[in-house]
């Protein structure tokens, strides 16, 4: 796609691009079935979930997990998560945003805490990918913030993107934390993992559909 001094989104993906919020509740209530845990409901995990992951599950054990815990709760996680991603697709309208912003003559990337190698031929097998100047994933552990992710993104990105003209768009506080670790805008909506109070704790919009997201982060790119 060449050099690009416009605009930028940096994408998330689960929750965001990927509507795999039922894939998330289910493969949830599988990990907390490990513990003896009762079923969450989306409202509930709306409201609980945080990043590092093992925070949320203390919030419902009222203490942290072991170690030990949080590898079997992490592992049963994955492996369910997978079994239902089958079912999901991407969020109303992705494809229409994806292809709007790119014959703008503006440049996107996806950074995810999924799994690289997984994330991918994900992104792939449904069509998308050259609409993005790069593709990455987690690399490590499961469970971190995306803050240190976000650095090495946008450092790949390097003469090609303006930390002060990009615009990370995801579903969770840790977006928008991550984007403020770099020096980059934030937009946050909410279909996916956070309710709308959590996301606005996080001091940068909040929008309730992902072409309204597309709109601010123009709004706020230009404005740089």
């Amino acid at each position: 796609m060449g050099t690009h001094t416009d605009a930028h989104i940096v994408w998330d993906w689960n929750g965001t691009l990927f509507h795999d919020v039922d894939a998330v509740i289910g493969a949830t209530n599988a990990a907390f079935a490990e513990l003896g845990l009762a079923p969450i409901t989306l409202e509930r995990y709306r409201e609980l979930y945080c990043v590092p992951v093992p925070r949320f599950y203390e919030r419902l054990l009222g203490r942290l997990p072991s170690q030990a815990e949080w590898e079997v709760m992490d592992a049963v996680f994955h492996r369910h998560y997978t079994e239902h991603r089958v079912r999901c697709g991407l969020a109303d309208g992705v494809e229409d945003l994806l292809t709007g912003w790119v014959a703008a003559g503006r440049s996107q990337s996806i950074l995810s805490m999924y799994g690289h190698e997984e994330l991918v031929p994900l992104v792939e097998d449904f069509g998308i990918s050259s609409h993005f100047v790069r593709v990455d994933g987690r690399t490590g552990p499961s469970g971190g913030s995306k803050a240190e992710h976000m650095v090495r993104h946008l450092d790949a990105l390097r003469g090609t993107v303006d930390p002060r003209r990009t615009v990370v768009i995801g579903d969770a506080a840790d977006d928008a934390l991550a984007a403020l670790h770099v020096g980059a805008h934030a937009v946050l909506w909410t279909g996916g993992s956070h309710g709308r109070a959590g996301l606005e704790a996080a001091g940068v919009p909040v929008v309730d559909s992902l072409s309204e997201a597309v709109a601010e982060a123009e709004r706020l790119a230009v404005s740089g």
